[in-house]
């Protein structure tokens, strides 16, 4: 899908086991899946279908997804992103990210006339109907996130008189509801799944009679990628993850890794970030990337650990990923009118 998808060099095979590897001293274990998640992929390239339909600009309420190199490349393709719907001028074309937003601000939007392309994430989106839903039938909505995180001020706009946040365990003491015989937990997609169950324990044991959400919000991908972290985990002496400090889920890879027992772990935006320190007394590395980095990333990290001798990659697979998401229906609507005026000529 263009410059953020393709690899700098081919992707490394894994090897027929570790023992060769671990013969020379050195290796490489290599997450799998890790990077792009289908929500992600859809949002990038929704803002590139978007910029070769319309043309530049298209303005982006928030970053499209949470990684500054993906930020960047498409700021260079002619995309502009804002904080707030008042920043894009009156008429113009606006496309919400994948976090999603709150009804509030679909109201902006059409007060200013804009023409919208919602890029919210699918996952994120049955999160909101959950929300909804319970409300309506007048439950108090514990939302498991962090606070002040873009889908959670999404998720909370859809039912502010219902929905009570949740900001981790410690912070079960604090909540309070008005029926303890209706009360569902939500949560945000991006947590870390141990940490969300414990909080999930934690609300049990307050509220007896908590009800869960009709499936896990925690999104697959997520998951996924903290089930290959934790098997290689227990084996590196250094967990490396690639992504933003903004991203959830890549923060929570670097927990994860170090909850598993890996020796250390750090989150870098790509290779120039890495601190030749961190390799002293190291034999395994451990490599993933967050669902919202591009490959290319990670390529780069693993070019650098080859340049000092980590040339042996291991390929440690948690899953088989095969699910993909289709554009936001407004782009797909103009992009197939304008097939059938070209079908027609």
């Amino acid at each position: 899908m263009g410059d953020m998808t393709a690899p700098s060099r081919p992707s490394p095979a894994a090897t027929p086991s570790g023992d060769a590897a671990r013969r020379a001293g050195k290796r490489v274990l290599l997450a799998a899946p890790r990077g792009y998640c289908a929500g992600v992929d859809r949002a990038v390239i929704a803002v590139e279908k978007a910029l070769e339909q319309y043309g530049a600009p298209i303005y982006v309420r928030h970053e499209i997804v949470h990684n500054k190199y993906v930020v960047k490349t498409l700021e260079k393709k002619g995309a502009i992103f804002v904080e707030e719907t008042a920043e894009v001028p009156e008429g113009s074309i606006v496309m919400f990210s994948a976090h999603g937003v709150a009804p509030v601000v679909h109201r902006e939007a059409a007060d200013r006339r804009l023409a919208t392309i919602d890029a919210t994430c699918p996952l994120v989106t049955k999160v909101h109907k959950e929300a909804v839903r319970f409300a309506d039938e007048d439950y108090d909505i514990l939302l498991i996130g962090h606070d002040g995180h873009e889908e959670v001020i999404g998720t909370s706009g859809e039912a502010p008189d219902h929905i009570t946040l949740v900001d981790g365990p410690d912070d079960v003491a604090n909540v309070e509801v008005r029926d303890e015989s209706k009360v569902v937990w939500l949560s945000q997609t991006t947590l870390s799944v141990d940490e969300t169950m414990e909080t999930v324990g934690a609300l049990k044991e307050k509220f007896p009679q908590l009800i869960s959400p009709p499936s896990d919000d925690i999104c697959y991908a997520t998951q996924n990628r903290q089930i290959a972290v934790k098997q290689m985990g227990a084996d590196a002496d250094l967990v490396i993850v690639v992504g933003s400090k903004n991203s959830s889920n890549s923060v929570r890879l670097v927990e994860v890794a170090l909850g598993a027992g890996a020796g250390a772990s750090h989150l870098v935006d790509g290779a120039d970030e890495i601190d030749e320190a961190w390799l002293d007394g190291v034999s395994t590395v451990g490599v993933t990337s967050g669902a919202s980095v591009p490959e290319i990333l990670v390529e780069g990290v693993l070019e650098w650990l080859a340049q000092r001798g980590f040339e042996d990659v291991e390929i440690v697979k948690a899953a088989e990923e095969s699910i993909t998401f289709s554009l936001p229906k407004e782009l797909r609507r103009d992009l197939r009118a304008e097939a059938a005026a070209l079908s027609e000529k």
